[in-house]
């Protein structure tokens, strides 16, 4: 096929699209958005929204569907000869999108359009967008003088080059390391779920005895239920060392992003990155997301050191130690210990749910939950054609109207080739603007590393890993469930402390009786999970919940202090500098832990990605946990809450002010204290 990267269909062919293709398929996209950039900027009047701001997005569309392409094939099938293409293509990608803001001729026309536009009889949504995109523009340096134009091009270029590089190093450092166990005595407390994943691992590998290796659904029981204390240590210490050491290392590359970042916030007037990330945020500055974070860190502090104390105490006991002055642990016991305490203080061992959530009961249960409070329709579709065979194709449909809304992928499962994490993304955007044609469907994908299943048994999911689903589920409908009539203000192109709204929202729903009724039935029996395990997992559902959230503020506070006050500080050691700003925020150790800044992918393995913006999480999880209390008041299926959530928040995208989205669904601010409330935290 000839340029298989720059066709339009909807239904991709995937086998189509191999690593000779790039070059030529993105060059080409490259000369067509330029001549699209150039059309645009040498436009005379009399200019409007179809000659300019419309002109535009359309003659990126095909770049930007293309590069995606490209893009995700890396993150989910990754090959020497892809990735060689990919980084061959990936300056020129990176230097032509930085060079639009900058254009000058392209700037003037749009800003002379943006002062005549109020003589066109536009929707508000579409004059929303062209003040966005002047915003977007100012924000890139499109007011800078040509020298600076210049360097803020090169920052960007380079920002891509170092990022795409520091995300193969996490890849790859994670797939460098693995351990094989032959004698079973030293796999002692792995439940059997564990044991079978790590034998097939090893057989898949043409390897005797047992595998483990640093992607999640190894490492996570290795370090929860292994009984060798030199075994957890171990596996930690690898996990610790990715992106630190040999031909995987991230540390010059992170010092040269963050240097980078700083460089162009100042070029464009701003103090710091952070607050250049945040001004067209709700939180509207770096200092505001901190004080936030801040502000819930003092509320559960004195229950983060009780938990901490508690858990030393608990250990003490245990091994029969002195408890009047416990001895601190090591950090590669403390899931271990922690599992242990819980299962002590409730009964609860999460092992004993994993029968109850085998996959697909999961997901079909997932997609009958939405069905009835979202009003939608879910059908699976032939997978013939897709980039794995593990990969399944759904179409989305409005119940009443019966309109195919989109359709996406799911890929749940670790390969060697795919990048760690779980993800949402899109590759079409459908039309909802009437005077451009008819409606079309959207087209996104999901993506995970859940547990595999073993031999001839489903895949078995840990409750964490069903709220994962849930999670990107939540992400994936508010692209797909997007009516705005721009684009580029569709589902998730919201401020990012928005953007987690729809998708922890979702992970409620795995918490309610009804509703695991749903999704969880014993992959053996059919039954769904008993009063008394029911009964467990809410007891147990608040255990060490303040250490929970603390580890998500340091998380977010680590990354702030990076991009707002590493910069102009003297320290010349980032892991001195990390463990000195979040000194409070961590429990003592006998070995005090490093950082995981030099492997942690949601900050720097895109030129901003959640790059001063992981603070989002949190912020959106007290914005889901207010929300949801609507649900529980008027039926958590009631589909007339849910419809209300679809059209207010899904549907609307970036069309409206989110903090007004919120009030329209809520009809109040949020609640600053509902996340602490539903976590257990205050009365």
């Amino acid at each position: 096929m000839l340029h298989p990267f720059l066709q339009k269909d909807f239904h991709i062919k995937w086998t189509t699209l191999t690593p000779e293709h790039i070059e030529t398929d993105i060059g080409k996209a490259l000369d067509e958005a330029r001549i699209a950039v150039d059309a645009v900027a040498a436009q005379e009047s009399p200019l409007t929204y179809t000659n300019t701001i419309a002109a535009l997005d359309e003659g990126l569309e095909t770049l930007n569907h293309a590069w995606g392409l490209v893009s995700h094939l890396d993150s989910v099938n990754n090959s020497p000869e892809l990735r060689a293409a990919h980084n061959a293509m990936l300056p020129k990608v990176s230097e032509f999108f930085a060079s639009i803001p900058l254009n000058e001729a392209l700037w003037e026309t749009l800003k002379a359009y943006g002062v005549e536009s109020g003589t066109e009889d536009l929707s508000p949504t579409k004059q929303r967008y062209i003040a966005e995109t002047l915003a977007d523009f100012r924000e890139a340096g499109a007011d800078l003088p040509p020298e600076q134009k210049k360097r803020a091009g090169e920052i960007q270029s380079q920002l891509a080059e170092l990022t795409q590089k520091y995300s193969e190093n996490c890849l790859d450092g994670t797939n460098a390391w693995e351990k094989i166990i032959i004698d079973e005595k030293q796999l002692s407390g792995l439940p059997k779920s564990a044991l079978d994943a790590a034998r097939q691992s090893a057989e898949q590998k043409g390897k005797e005895g047992w595998r483990f290796t640093l992607q999640a659904p190894s490492y996570i029981p290795v370090m929860t239920y292994a009984d060798s204390d030199v075994l957890r240590k171990e596996v930690w210490s690898a996990y610790a060392a990715i992106g630190r050491s040999g031909e995987n290392d991230n540390r010059q590359l992170v010092r040269q992003i963050l240097d980078l970042r700083h460089e162009f916030a100042r070029l464009v007037g701003q103090e710091n990155f952070a607050n250049h990330v945040t001004e067209r945020r709700m939180a509207a500055s770096g200092q505001t997301a901190l004080d936030f974070g801040d502000e819930i860190f003092q509320k559960v502090r004195g229950q983060f050191e009780k938990e901490a104390e508690e858990l030393r105490h608990f250990k003490a006991a245990k091994e029969d130690l002195p408890t009047d002055h416990p001895p601190l642990l090591e950090p590669w016991e403390v899931g271990y210990w922690a599992e242990k305490q819980r299962n002590a203080n409730y009964a609860f061992d999460e092992e004993a749910l994993r029968p109850y959530f085998p996959i697909d009961r999961v997901i079909s249960g997932m997609y009958e939950i939405a069905q009835q409070i979202f009003g939608l329709r879910i059908e699976e579709r032939d997978t013939s054609k897709v980039w794995h065979e593990e990969v399944k194709f759904y179409d989305l449909f409005d119940s009443e109207t019966d309109e195919h809304l989109g359709s996406f992928y799911a890929d749940w499962h670790p390969r060697e080739s795919k990048r760690g994490g779980a993800w949402m993304n899109y590759f079409i955007t459908g039309n909802r603007d009437p005077s451009v044609g008819e409606r079309s469907p959207h087209l996104g994908l999901i993506c995970g590393n859940l547990t595999p299943a073993v031999g001839d048994q489903p895949a078995l999911l840990t409750h964490r890993e069903v709220e994962t689903i849930f999670h990107e589920f939540g992400h994936l409908l508010h692209h797909l469930c997007g009516d705005v009539e721009v684009k580029s203000l569709n589902g998730v192109n919201v401020p990012w402390d928005f953007v987690e709204l729809p998708s922890q929202i979702m992970e409620n729903w795995c918490w309610e009786r009804e509703s695991l009724d749903r999704i969880a039935r014993h992959h053996e029996t059919g039954n769904t999970i008993p009063q008394e395990l029911f009964d467990k997992l809410l007891a147990a559902r608040n255990y060490m919940k303040a250490s929970a959230n603390v580890r998500q503020l340091a998380l977010g506070k680590m990354d702030l202090e990076l991009h707002i006050h590493w910069p102009d500080s003297a320290e010349k050691d980032l892991d001195a500098f990390v463990e000195n700003v979040l000194q409070d925020y961590s429990a003592k150790y006998k070995t005090e832990p490093k950082s995981n800044v030099f492997n942690f992918s949601h900050l720097f393995s895109s030129p901003t990605g959640y790059a001063a913006g992981y603070y989002s999480y949190k912020w959106a999880e007290v914005l889901d946990a207010d929300a949801f209390t609507r649900f529980q008041k008027e039926g958590i299926l009631n589909a007339e809450t849910g419809r209300d959530f679809r059209l207010k928040i899904l549907a609307k995208g970036n069309s409206e002010d989110p903090a007004k989205l919120y009030k329209d669904f809520m009809h109040h601010a949020p609640d600053a204290d509902a996340l602490l409330r539903r976590d257990g935290l205050i009365v």
